[in-house]
């Protein structure tokens, strides 16, 4: 059931469509019981010729739409509608003909409905794109259009207002509400230096912060793009929906010939007209994909249309990426154990302040998080560094040294209180970190990049959902690859791969069968073009991996790619449903109008329930059973430092 494009105009124009299918609803409505009402007080001829009226309306604007579309080269089964009403006034029977056409019409706005509500998402995530800006320069504010913005302009955010583009904070601390752009209900805190996305808002008081991009080129620009792909984007199944639903004209003329042919009965050939239109095929998959792309975006998971949705449902092989994928990308303090009866935090401050002298890539990391504990920091005076092994400086008036174990041991044998975790560090690829404190070993450090909280549970709903490969492709030695990939029970680990070989891996399972390639990197994003579905984790920015994947993950958890999938599948198998029982449903109506069993008023209000049913199953594809995401902070040693 497609809308009336020859007078109300493109989809897009969704007020001025909907109101002229009020229109013609009206008139097919007031037709239809006018008629009646003069049928009752015994009017002669009048009922038939205000049914034939409130038609003939309908009728002309169903043919512009039709010969529209012809023209346009396609070929709508609305055709079967057009053939029943202009039969229905041929054949003597328009009460029949205003019937359809008032079903018919009033589906039209059944479809707005739908659409209206599955694209509801979707549409509130454009229209609320940052219009205005607070610009700071020379101690005034101004305010300007967000084009005009440029890089390191710096912007005041109100409380309540949108962060007009990406950033960084210049103040100490900000809060902000980002569920438009992760589905994360609570508000996240942000400290100076931390990137802030645009369309996030403010959930706090007033703060500054330095654009770092202009708006056409900030993750809501990039946000409402995806969006317009994933509205006009169609999928194979509803391609092929649209090609089988050509097969039902013909072949509804066909069941309509024989049935007068063998009956000699011309009102059973106009009954099967009247229960034939297909509009289960034609609006089911159309509603539930959007529904279902809606869906994942309140999830935080961007589809770039209907397409990509199908696709994901049928995937078979999942890829992953290690580095910022299955692992968070970045050093984490993972162990870190202290002599019995220190003050774990003092220790930690020390080491902190005597790794600020240090280059090394993991001080910073440490640096950063005696500071999150709100632990003050000394500068450290006498610092000597021994290349590759550590270093060691007088931090209040304390010596302090941290590095490897040959350094601060030499032959020694670790202390028993560091035996259990230092043995854990030899299964692993963190790097170790002994400190001493005025010559007496202190603590014991292991840093690495940690695996994902939530991974081990993502890669099990995956299995559980039908995936029966799961593959680790990375860059990094074979050494930390096997280790996660131990560590998650992954099929199979390909370590030391170039973005080359990693394409190729990628090429080599979608062979096999259908395969889905996660990543999140710039030197991910062949690999995901390669893949069948290519799912980007844009959280963190990697503007080239989020171009070339078809699924874009706003959120920085590895659990909504399984999410994503289960969503999917779930759409796909609603749509299904709704068509094989919609059309299951209008085959037999035909077959009972075929053998004089329904006439052709009650086969149009029969074939509009049917309608009514298909839809509001369809659009069940816009919940579900709700999934629940744990906390993101982990039980991690850092957590327990006071």
């Amino acid at each position: 059931m497609t809308l009336l494009r020859g007078v109300a105009g493109k989809r897009g124009d969704g007020m001025h469509a909907g109101l002229v299918h009020l229109v013609f609803l009206a008139v097919a409505l007031t037709g239809t019981f006018a008629g009646l009402l003069a049928q009752w007080y015994g009017w002669a001829q009048v009922p038939d010729l205000i049914w034939s009226a409130a038609t003939v309306p309908v009728i002309v604007a169903l043919t512009i739409t039709i010969a529209r579309d012809f023209l346009a080269g396609r070929v709508g089964v609305d055709a079967i509608a057009l053939v029943a009403m202009i039969t229905s006034i041929a054949m003597g029977e328009p009460l029949a003909g205003a019937v359809v056409a008032m079903m018919y019409t009033g589906g039209n706005l059944l479809e707005e409905y739908a659409r209206e509500k599955a694209e509801c998402d979707l549409r509130s995530l454009r229209d609320r794109t940052p219009r205005i800006a607070h610009r700071l320069a020379d101690g005034e504010v101004t305010d300007i259009a967000t084009d005009k913005i440029i890089v390191d302009d710096e912007l005041l955010v109100r409380a309540g207002e949108l962060l007009p583009v990406d950033g960084h904070l210049l103040d100490e601390h900000a809060k902000l509400d980002e569920s438009a752009i992760t589905g994360e209900p609570l508000p996240e805190s942000r400290i100076k230096g931390d990137e802030l996305r645009s369309g996030t808002v403010n959930a706090g008081e007033a703060f500054r912060y330095q654009a770092s991009a202009p708006a056409n080129k900030s993750t809501y620009a990039g946000i409402v793009r995806m969006v317009e792909e994933a509205q006009t984007a169609k999928a194979p199944f509803i391609r092929m929906a649209d090609r089988f639903a050509l097969i039902l004209l013909p072949a509804t003329l066909l069941v309509a010939g024989l049935a007068w042919w063998l009956t000699g009965d011309r009102i059973r050939a106009l009954a099967v007209l009247v229960v034939a239109t297909p509009c289960p095929l034609i609006l089911a998959a159309p509603v539930a994909f959007i529904g279902g792309v809606s869906r994942a975006a309140r999830a935080g998971i961007l589809m770039k249309g209907s397409a990509a949705l199908e696709a994901l449902a049928l995937i078979r092989t999942a890829i992953f990426d290690k580095t910022g994928t299955l692992t968070e990308g970045g050093a984490r303090l993972t162990v870190y154990e202290t002599v019995p009866n220190i003050d774990a935090g003092e220790t930690l401050r020390l080491l902190a302040s005597l790794e600020q002298a240090s280059h090394h890539v993991l001080a910073e990391t440490l640096v950063a998080l005696a500071r999150a504990k709100g632990r003050p920091l000394s500068t450290p005076s006498e610092v000597r560094e021994f290349r590759g092994s550590g270093l060691e400086g007088i931090v209040d008036g304390r010596h302090v040294r941290a590095g490897s174990r040959a350094l601060l041991l030499g032959d020694a044998q670790v202390p028993s209180w560091a035996r259990s975790a230092a043995s854990a560090q030899e299964g692993s690829s963190g790097l170790a970190i002994y400190v001493s404190v005025d010559g007496r070993i202190a603590a014991f450090l292991l840093m690495a990049d940690a695996i994902r909280q939530e991974a081990s549970a993502a890669l099990a709903q995956l299995h559980a959902a039908g995936v029966s490969r799961i593959i680790m492709v990375t860059g990094d030695d074979a050494k930390a690859a096997n280790a996660v990939g131990a560590s998650l029970g992954i099929d199979e680990v390909y370590a030391d791969r170039s973005p080359a070989e990693k394409l190729a891996a990628v090429a080599a399972e979608r062979r096999r069968q259908p395969t889905m390639m996660v990543g999140d990197g710039i030197n991910d994003a062949p690999a995901l073009a390669a893949a069948n579905i290519g799912i980007a984790l844009g959280a963190r920015g990697a503007t080239a991996s989020s171009e070339a994947a078809d699924v874009v993950i706003l959120v920085d958890r590895i659990d909504r790619v399984s999410h994503a999938v289960m969503i999917a599948q779930r759409t796909r198998e609603i749509a299904m449903q709704s068509i094989v029982v919609g059309l299951a449903l209008s085959g037999i109506a035909m077959v009972f109008a075929a053998f004089g069993y329904i006439t052709p008023v009650a086969g149009a209000l029969l074939q509009e329930g049917i309608d009514i049913a298909v839809i509001v199953n369809a659009l069940r594809a816009l919940s579900g059973p709700s999934s629940t995401y744990p906390a993101e902070e982990s039980a991690s040693p850092a957590a327990a430092i006071s």
